[in-house]
């Protein structure tokens, strides 16, 4: 519109020059202009041209132009036909309207404005102070004071009040505020009151005003608001004659002033528990300077007046819940309900609402309790009847009351036993409790105010009593999880709880400080108050200490015999927290042994668990996890607990006497199969065995950890330490037999039938090893046979001793029938070609308990028991009634032991008598007997050898019963053959443990064989006529024979001596590697067989030898192998008077046995005569295919033998098998050798002046051992430097070096051959490896060995080789060494021959000792080639000369048929 009248550039242009050129056309068209806005466009254009009139006046009159001023006037002036004059007058500056016209003076205007706004707003028009008469007022307070306990109502009182008011002209709201004011004197009249102010009042707005005006006057900096106030407001509120949100705002302090005090409280509560973990040591003068300030701001402090938090109150008292919410919903959290008086009405309103529900479900039976008196108002939140009614307002007002719950136990107790009566009523519905809504609020009622509240409470064991009660109905998952959230989170979410754990955790301090033994009791004391309130910050400051020092962990446990119900669960949620910390480390730094802060809370789990009635089901699970993780670290928590509950020790440093006890009974175990008393353990034991089936953790935890064995090494143990791997894996399996060992002693017999499944089922579906499976399956066999053997007897009566053994035996075959039938899958099918799986079974289902009766560990235990009896007697200052008691229970435990004596002994009778009559079908004769042995060495002996001692033992004592019993196609021979012969891979690949154990099962096999070899008689009744000791194999089986067939006596002493030796070869070869773990376990099975080897003295002495290297050479570098190798040189030298001479062990001359027969060694070979052998054929292969495939070898040891032969019978015709004109020519000169020969050094001296001059030199023997066995004597290096002399006078170079050492060598391997035929099987014996070693590698080996032992040990059965005077000898007679070096420059281009052919077809093994050879000739280049020459020469020599006399010609048949008897052994495949 405005561009149909103004020209576009105008209005486009208007600020610059628009405006000026409207102006300029003048007035005129402006009026005209206006005149036609006002009658074409809008109604109300006088109020929009007054508006813009206005701010044109205010414009203008800033301007200087007074040009511009007088346009505007005259505009308004024209204008004055189309705005009225009043609009103006309300708009325009009086001086404008002067100008204008419209008023006269612009002063009188503004003066008349004034007037009337005073006259209208500040004037009091209806009422004046001066005309109301005070009399009014009197009688309106004696009319609202009067005594209302009559007919009086609140509406004859309001007619009476405006009748005053009219009467008296009395300012209503003067009469509105006096009515509050009598009604705050009289608050307690809410009935008469609340009604009169009603029906008074007809504005909510005016009322509000008024209160406001009241409490302002209360908010001077002095001022206190009075209750009464408080209760008018709320009792206002409740009945909505004001609204909050009115009267909210004239209430101080101000909401951003209480946040701003919350966030400041927090701040100093975390400054407060800041200083109190700080160590400080500040003066006394500091100190006291700080405890006046203190004082002083104590006494200043005085809380401001906070009228929010007085209304909060008032409405709580009176039940206005609703108002009250808004309230606290406006402030920070708990922060009202910090303040005790809320906390108290709070805690009353609770009171009210859960009474009715309590005194339904919650009452204890017997209590009776006071009655409370239901809210009157109709405004409060009704009372709960169900449990439903609960979560409507009850739930919701603990939580806003939440920790501050401290200030009423007896409300706390109330909902303690609602949540336990809710428990109750739910598991007895069956309901579905977990999904319920109701059990997730009693669970965060828990969280959020009962623990918190608990906190505050000072040592309160009633209501931590009460609290257990509602707990221990959770499942232990829930109650872990609250006493998590009480430990890591409650105590920093509030001021007040930052803190209580800021003092609890300085008061603990002081405690731990002061515990020891000795002040158990007091402390103990103290530690249980201060645990009723906060248990999880003690418990995890004791932990850390005793994390730190174990020596703690004694009086700790001692001194929490105080504690309740509940801090014992709180305890074991936090030494779970303490295992599972994972910014902890569970290995030392050194990687190689398990942190000290692991074994240090694992022996307090042991000794808490086993003290104190504390759950377990939290701790097991656990461990299971960790294993189903593949964590084998926490088992060693397990063992502990089992150990200190149960009382079952697993050590493998048992005595003999605890050992023969553990073969006993379960009393008998109890009493002498431990270390500690088991007597004590019944309770602690069923707690764990109840924790363990009521959880179903028992199977789960023993396959975790079978399973977990094999898991250590392939799977954890890939980046560990050797070390490490090994005692985790010790750990693993010693837990493992611990637990099942608890498990079968503890568990009924027909809970263990239940969980454990059968063996296929153990191996073929759980993985479980075939060692561990049969483990925890024998005590099953045996209860179901005992339970059979009971019900055939009860079904037969009959007492004779032979319808029990056959009742026995029938049992026996209905149980294990399907043992046999299952056992069957777990080997290929080509095993039992071999052995029967009835055979299997029966091994692996026996124990000790089984075989024998240790009568003298019965014997033993029975005299302790009386020799008590007597002290008891002779004990005057015990009590009568102790005494009484002490002897009856000595009495009953001797009767129980006698009984069980009797019945083992009974048992033992129909088990031996059963395995009688099973033994003809044991092992079949499918294939040879050596094939037999190997699958029972490798599927029987050795996995089980290594299980236990108890297991060492009894392998050792089976093969003997299978020996005594006479079982066909069993070679007793081969067997113990075989498990002396090679010791070297077995001893390697066992763990610490698993090397104690199998060093006591050697020990047992060499008491059996050192007892044969003790007496001739005792050889002759135990194994004269056995078939296990004949000399000739049939594949057919064993059809008889005769006395020939059997190794005679001599010959055993031969094979024994042999066995020896290969102990001290294999011995030496691991004690000369340098491994760790070889000499580690080498030592330890040497300190277990120490009591039956080394019985020979040379041998004897080879090992002290090397004992006294490893003492020199791992004193600083791996102290724990110092430590053992010192052990056993003490009490090897301890042992060395028991030692004796070879020539005492065994005659050197070996008796050839008549005629024994044709060896039947296959079909090929039937018809071929056989030489008797007397030492080493006793020990054959009968396998014809092994024997085509070695025959190749077979001829090389014949050439080796031809090629030795030369050289020994020039070196027996130049000693005692010579001339006697060469002995009367050397007589003047062996006078003076004699005494400085070494005894062990000249076999080929006649026995009698051996003996004598070993009786003479014995003093020096210890000294002459250490300083020249290993290192070369002074003697020895002379007569080497004669002998280099020699060899480089005759021969040429260095071959006349390396030559004589080869053939020595040879000689050796023909040596070996006639110690024993057995020396290929050495190889085949080992455990872990399925290599066999060749007769080459074995040649290797004998020439290390002889160069590590150097003159220590010179040859397999009888002596060593030269010493100085025979080197003498050699040189005095030149023309016998012409002859010689003749006769050895043609044996050495034989054995060059020969050698070449053999070293192709065998190599050294990779752990021979050759690198020693090369190790010394690094450290020293002059002479250590020429040393280990002359070494391994003096060796060889002494191997030649070892083969006298009658041995001589029996090497001469040898040579034709030894080659081919000699057969290769099978190795153990795993």
């Amino acid at each position: 519109m405005a561009t149909l009248i103004l020209p576009t550039d105008w209005i486009k242009n208007w600020e610059k020059s628009g405006k000026n050129e409207l102006l300029f056309i003048g007035l005129g068209c402006v009026v005209i202009l206006i005149k036609f806005l006002f009658q074409e466009l809008r109604e109300d254009m006088p109020s929009v041209l007054a508006d813009v009139f206005c701010v044109l006046d205010i414009e203008t009159g800033c301007l200087e132009e007074k040009h511009k001023r007088d346009h505007f006037t005259q505009l308004v002036g024209a204008c004055l036909f189309c705005v009225p004059d009043a609009v103006l007058k309300e708009r325009l500056d009086p001086e404008t309207l002067e100008s204008l016209g419209l008023i006269k003076q612009a002063q009188q205007f503004n003066q008349k404005i004034v007037k009337i706004k005073t006259k209208l707003f500040y004037k009091q028009q209806k009422f004046n102070l001066l005309r109301e008469e005070n009399e009014g007022y009197a009688k309106l307070v004696t009319e609202l004071g009067q005594d209302l306990s009559g007919n009086i109502t609140s509406h004859l009182v309001l007619e009476s009040i405006k009748s005053l008011i009219g009467c008296f002209n009395l300012d209503p709201n003067r009469v509105l505020d006096i009515i509050l004011e009598v009604y705050e004197c009289r608050s307690d009249q809410d009935e008469f009151f609340i009604p009169l102010i009603k029906s008074y009042m007809c504005e909510h707005q005016t009322l509000c005003h008024i209160l406001g005006f009241k409490f302002k006057f209360h908010q001077e900096p002095n001022g206190e608001t009075p209750s009464s106030l408080y209760h008018v407001a709320a009792a206002l509120l409740q009945h909505n004659l004001i609204a909050l949100e009115d009267l909210y705002v004239h209430l101080l302090p101000l909401d951003s002033t209480i946040i701003e005090e919350h966030k400041r409280e927090i701040l100093e509560a975390k400054q407060i528990a800041r200083k109190l973990t700080m160590v400080v040591v500040p003066s006394e003068k500091t100190d006291d300077k700080e405890k006046e300030k203190e004082k002083e701001e104590e006494k200043n402090e005085k809380p401001p007046d906070n009228q929010k938090l007085g209304l909060l109150e008032a409405l709580l008292r009176i039940g206005d819940w609703q108002h009250a919410q808004s309230i606290m919903e406006q402030m920070p959290s708990f922060y009202a309900t910090s303040h005790k008086a809320i906390a108290i009405a709070l805690c009353q309103l609770l009171h009210l609402l859960v009474e009715p529900l309590y005194r339904r479900a919650g009452v204890p039976k017997g209590a009776k309790g006071c009655l409370l008196k239901a809210p009157q108002s109709g405004h409060s939140p009704p009372p709960s009847e169900s449990f439903e009614d609960l979560s409507k307002d009850v739930f919701t007002m603990l939580g806003y009351l939440g920790p501050h719950l401290s200030h009423d136990p007896i409300l706390f107790a109330k909902i303690v036993r609602l949540g336990k009566s809710f428990m109750k009523e739910s598991s007895m519905k069956m309901q579905l409790l977990f999904s319920d809504s109701l059990l997730s609020c009693f669970l965060s009622m828990a969280d959020q105010v009962l623990l918190p509240a608990l906190t505050l409470m000072e040592c309160n064991a009633c209501m931590s009593e009460e609290l257990w009660g509602f707990f221990k109905l959770f499942p232990y998952q829930h109650r872990y999880r609250l006493y998590g959230q009480w430990k890591n989170e409650t105590y920093g979410n509030h001021p007040l709880l930052v803190k209580v754990k800021a003092q609890t955790v300085d008061r603990a301090k002081y405690i731990m400080k002061r515990l020891t033994k000795e002040n158990v009791k007091p402390s103990g004391r103290q530690i249980g108050k201060l645990s009723h309130s906060n248990p999880t910050i003690l418990f995890d400051y004791i932990l850390s200490q005793i994390q730190w020092y174990d020596n703690l962990i004694t009086p700790v446990v001692d001194s929490l015999k105080y504690l309740t119900s509940l801090n014992y669960d709180v305890l074991a949620y936090c030494i779970i927290e303490a295992l599972a910390n994972p910014e902890k480390e569970k290995m030392k730094h050194d990687d190689t042994t398990i942190s000290s802060w692991l074994q240090s809370l694992a022996s307090l789990c042991g000794a808490v668990f086993r003290k104190y009635p504390i759950e377990l089901a939290g701790l097991l699970q656990y461990v299971t996890n960790q294993l189903k993780a593949g964590k084998s670290f926490d088992l060693l928590i397990l063992k502990e607990v089992v150990q200190k509950m149960a009382g079952i020790e697993i050590t493998d440093e048992m005595t003999v006497e605890q050992l023969e006890a553990m073969t006993g009974g379960e009393q008998l175990k109890a009493e002498g199969g431990y270390f500690g008393q088991i007597r004590n353990t019944k309770k602690s034991s069923q707690r764990l065995k109840d924790a363990l089936l009521d959880h179903e953790l028992a199977l789960p935890l023993c396959l975790l950890m079978a399973q977990q064995r094999n898991g250590v090494v392939f799977s954890e143990g890939g980046e560990k330490h050797l070390k490490l791997v090994g005692k985790l894996y010790d750990q693993c399996h010693d837990t493992l037999v611990q637990f099942g060992g608890f498990l079968a002693s503890n568990l009924s017999t027909e809970d263990y039938i239940k969980r454990v499944p059968s063996v296929d089922v153990l191996c073929n579906q759980f993985h479980t090893p075939h060692d561990a499976a049969f483990f925890l399956s024998r005590p099953m066999y045996a209860h179901q046979i005992l339970s059979k053997y009971d019900e055939l007897k009860k079904a037969e009566k009959g007492n004779r001793q032979q319808q029990k053994v056959h009742k026995y035996i029938a049992a026996c075959e209905q149980v294990m029938a399907p043992v046999h039938e299952a056992v069957v899958s777990l080997h290929l099918p080509k095993v039992w070609d071999d052995l029967r799986p009835q055979f299997y079974a029966t091994f692996w289902s026996l124990t000790m308990y089984d075989l024998a009766v240790p009568h003298s560990a019965y014997d033993r235990e029975v005299n302790k028991l009386k020799m008590q009896i007597k002290a008891i007697d002779e004990n005057t200052e015990m009590p009568l009634n102790k005494k009484k008691k002490e002897k009856e229970r000595c009495t009953a435990l001797q009767d129980k032991l006698l009984e069980e004596e009797k019945k083992q002994l009974e048992h033992v009778q129909r088990v031996l008598h059963r395995l009688k009559l099973e033994k003809d079908n044991w092992l079949l004769a499918k294939s040879t007997k050596n094939e037999t042995i190997t699958k029972f060495l490798q599927l029987c002996l050795f996995p089980r050898c290594v299980f236990s001692a108890i297991d060492a033992v009894y392998c050792a004592r089976f093969v003997e019963l299978v020996h005594q019993q006479k079982t066909p196609n069993f070679c007793t021979l081969l067997c113990y053959d075989r498990v002396f012969s090679d010791i070297i891979y077995t001893v390697a690949s066992c763990t610490e443990n698993e090397s104690r154990r199998y060093g006591r099962f050697l020990c047992c096999m060499l008491e059996t064989v050192t007892r044969w070899h003790s007496d001739k008689a005792i050889y002759e009744k135990e194994c004269g006529n056995y078939p296990g000791f004949l000399t000739i194999f049939r594949a057919s089986g064993f059809d008889g024979g005769n006395k020939a067939d059997q190794l005679d006596y001599e010959n055993f002493r031969h094979v024994v001596h042999k066995w020896h030796y290969k102990l001290t070869k294999a011995s030496v070869h691991c004690l000369e590697t340098g491994e760790y773990t070889h000499i580690r376990n080498i030592l330890i099975v040497l300190t277990k067989i120490l009591p039956y080897y080394p019985k020979v003295l040379n041998l004897g002495q080879a090992l002290e030898c090397r004992v006294h290297k490893i003492c020199q050479e791992e004193k600083e570098k791996r102290p724990d192998l110092y430590a053992l190798a010192m052990g056993y040189s003490g009490q090897l030298k301890s042992r060395k008077v028991h030692m004796v001479p070879e020539n005492e062990f065994h005659h050197k001359e070996p008796v050839s046995s008549t005629n024994p027969g044709g060896l039947q060694n296959g079909p090929g070979n039937s018809g071929k005569p056989a030489t008797s052998a007397p030492a080493a054929s006793t020990v054959k292969s009968e396998d014809g295919a092994a024997e085509d495939t070695d025959k190749s070898k077979d001829k090389s040891q014949v050439a080796q033998k031809t090629a030795s032969k030369t050289p020994t019978m020039v070196n027996k015709a130049s000693s005692s098998n010579g001339s006697k004109k060469e002995d009367k020519e050397k007589s003047g000169k062996e006078k003076k050798e004699k005494k400085e020969k070494n005894p062990a050094s000249t076999p080929e001296t006649k026995a009698g002046g051996k003996e004598k001059q070993q009786k003479e030199d014995r003093a020096g023997k210890d000294e002459k051992a250490a300083d020249g066995k290993e290192k070369t004597p002074k003697g020895d290096k002379e007569k080497r430097k004669d002998d280099k002399k020699d060899e480089k006078g005759k021969g040429d170079g260095k071959g006349a070096d390396k030559e004589p050492s080869k053939e020595r060598d040879v000689a050796k391997e023909g040596k070996l051959k006639e110690s024993g035929k057995g020396e290929k099987n050495a190889a085949a014996t080992s455990l872990k490896s399925p290599v066999p070693r060749s007769e080459g590698a074995e040649s290797e080996r004998g020439k290390a060995m002889g160069s590590s032992m150097e003159l220590t040990l010179h040859h397999a059965n009888h002596s060593a080789g030269l010493s100085k005077g025979e080197a003498d000898k050699k040189e005095s007679d030149k023309p016998r060494d012409r002859s010689k070096e003749r006769e050895k420059k043609e044996d050495r281009k034989e054995r060059k021959r020969v050698n070449s052919s053999k070293h192709s077809k065998s190599a050294s093994p990779p752990d021979s000792p050759r690198s020693n050879d090369k190790d010394n000739s690094k450290r020293s280049k002059s002479t250590s080639k020429d040393k280990s020459d002359l070494a391994k020469a003096d060796k060889t020599s002494g191997g030649k000369k070892e083969s006298r006399h009658d041995k001589e010609k029996s090497e001469k048949k040898r040579d034709s048929t030894g080659a081919k008897e000699d057969k290769k052994q099978y190795p153990l495949k795993f």
